[in-house]
């Protein structure tokens, strides 16, 4: 170590003042540059607490962390906080407990402090209030949404209710980023109808900032009467059979290698048929009577005499039995009677059709070509069998039936072509790209100080080995020495006297440094 000083100060006593100054000034910039970067390297890594707040709430959060004494600093337009990072979730947990951010409007905290003495009159505005201020708060939370407010109108109690119409309506105003989806919107609906007694979806009007109506193509219509309606209808009849044939062709050809689109043909008629049919053959009795009625009369007497000239022997006879003798009277009577009705089968339908009903459908398919094979050879096309396969498969998937005179190509069309790579959304890939980025900084800041340290290390001794005084051969020494053998030798392009002095007056260093090299050299 000894002697590496000894070196630095003889080193120091052979510079100049104006290689002095400049190597003083080096020095002192690479002294500061290395400071300012340790410092920088030591700053605590800031991570976002708290994004998208309120003004309360931001100053409320600010206010806690200054009273605290932690770092913080605020983002661009006073909406995020960030603090050092190995400190966020303790601090989201105490202010939780503290109940911030507490978002926009009034939530149920309300009715945390008792209240003696209010009416029910504004006991039932602070629950509206209440509810509002949870659904606004909820509604903020979905993707797309940087805020929202929510209006609820429900019916005065009244103790005699003079009108059974009035029912509650509500009314969203969200604060939109870029475009909120379909779903998005009808959810919104469904959670604040929800959320109300007796209100219904239809019954929520979802309003964004720029004064459109989301909601108004998602009031459901059962008879799909309007052409909305039925325009949405047929596109979710035609999502479900793609989205169903597509699922079953990715894991056969792969994910995203099968483009599947159905068109369906919606019956939008609604109709009230009434039919009443007669069958004779099954003819059934129905009611069967049976009369029979029969009188007989018969009436006979035998003549003869009677009393005392019966019994006398040789007595007229013949007289006799005709004044006696009467005729013999018969009457029979029958009649029979068989009614028998016949009851005729009947069937009576009543068949009401409503709008919806799936007339038709066609699909068209997309295949994408197989990949290259090794060495970059072409891909083998797929043959017609192949493709016939996958028709036959598409069509038994959404259960089609082929009508007289159809053909497969009719009704389902499928074709092999080549599919273009999927163009890389800018979002994205600068948001991959700043998190790279931001990746780097993070892992370059904590060694940057030290290579910049040795970096200028290395240019300070560089500099230094470039000033190092050059020797001067001692044989122009030796040849510009009076009586010398050059002289005598009558050498022309030995050095002058006056050389030496210019060249001592430029570079005395190197002369002396020569010098001390020639006298080191002739004592040894």
């Amino acid at each position: 170590m000894k002697p590496f000083a000894q070196s630095l100060l003889s080193l120091w006593r052979q510079l100049g003042l104006n290689q002095r100054v400049s190597l003083i000034a080096s020095v002192l910039a690479v002294a500061v540059v290395v400071i300012g970067l340790v410092v920088w390297s030591r700053q605590p890594d800031f991570q976002l607490l708290y994004g998208r707040l309120s003004e309360k709430d931001a100053a409320a959060i600010i206010s806690s962390l200054q009273a605290q004494g932690i770092r913080h600093r605020v983002g661009q337009g006073g909406g995020s906080v960030y603090v050092p990072a190995d400190k966020v979730h303790r601090l989201r947990m105490d202010l939780a407990a503290k109940g911030l951010p507490g978002g926009e409007g009034v939530g149920f905290e309300i009715f945390d402090k008792g209240q003696f003495g209010l009416s029910d009159f504004v006991q039932r505005t602070n629950y509206n209030r209440a509810i509002q201020g949870e659904l606004a708060r909820t509604i903020a939370q979905l993707d797309g949404v940087a805020g929202a407010r929510v209006m609820i109108v429900q019916p005065e109690n009244r103790l005699l209710i003079t009108d059974q119409g009035v029912k509650p309506t509500a009314s969203v105003f969200v604060e939109v980023r870029g475009r909120l989806e379909v779903e998005a919107v009808n959810s919104i609906r469904h959670l604040v109808a929800n959320s109300v007694q007796g209100l219904v979806p239809d019954a929520v009007a979802v309003i964004d900032q720029r004064g459109r109506v989301l909601s108004a193509d998602l009031k459901e219509d059962p008879l799909l009467g309007s052409a909305s309606s039925l325009i949405r209808y047929r596109q979710q009849v035609e999502d479900y059979f793609a989205r169903k044939v597509e699922t079953m062709l990715a894991p056969v050809l792969g994910p995203g290698q099968a483009i599947v689109r159905v068109s369906a043909e919606i019956d939008n008629e609604a109709a009230v048929i009434t039919e009443e049919r007669f069958d004779p053959d099954s003819a059934v009795i129905r009611t069967q009577s049976n009369t029979e009625d029969s009188n007989s009369s018969t009436e006979q007497r035998r003549g003869g005499l009677t009393g005392v000239a019966a019994n006398t022997p040789g007595a007229p006879a013949d007289g006799a039995a005709r004044e006696t003798e009467r005729p013999s009277v018969t009457n029979a009577q029958s009649r029979k009677n068989q009614s028998v009705s016949y009851e005729i089968n009947r069937s009576t339908a009543n068949i009401r059709r409503n709008p919806g009903g799936i007339r038709s459908l066609s699909a068209a398919v997309f295949v994408a070509a197989r990949p290259a094979g090794p060495e970059g050879a072409a891909p083998a096309p797929r043959s017609p069998a192949e493709l016939e396969a996958l028709r036959r498969i598409v069509i038994n998937a959404l259960g089609l039936r082929l009508a007289p005179g159809q053909s497969l190509d009719d009704i389902v069309s499928v074709q092999e072509i080549a599919f273009q790579p999927p163009p890389v959304d800018e979002r994205i890939e600068s948001l991959v790209t700043d998190t790279r980025v931001q990746g780097w900084i993070e892992t370059a800041s904590r060694y940057v100080a030290v290579l910049v340290a040795l970096a200028a290390f290395a240019i300070f001794y560089r500099t230094l080995r470039r000033q190092r005084p050059e020797p001067v051969p001692v044989e122009l020494l030796s040849a510009a020495a009076p009586g010398r053998n050059g002289a005598r030798n009558g050498n022309a392009h030995a050095p002058t006297p006056e050389m030496l002095n210019e060249l001592i007056r430029q570079k005395p260093a190197n002369v002396g440094t020569a010098l001390r090299d020639w006298v080191s050299a002739k004592g040894n």
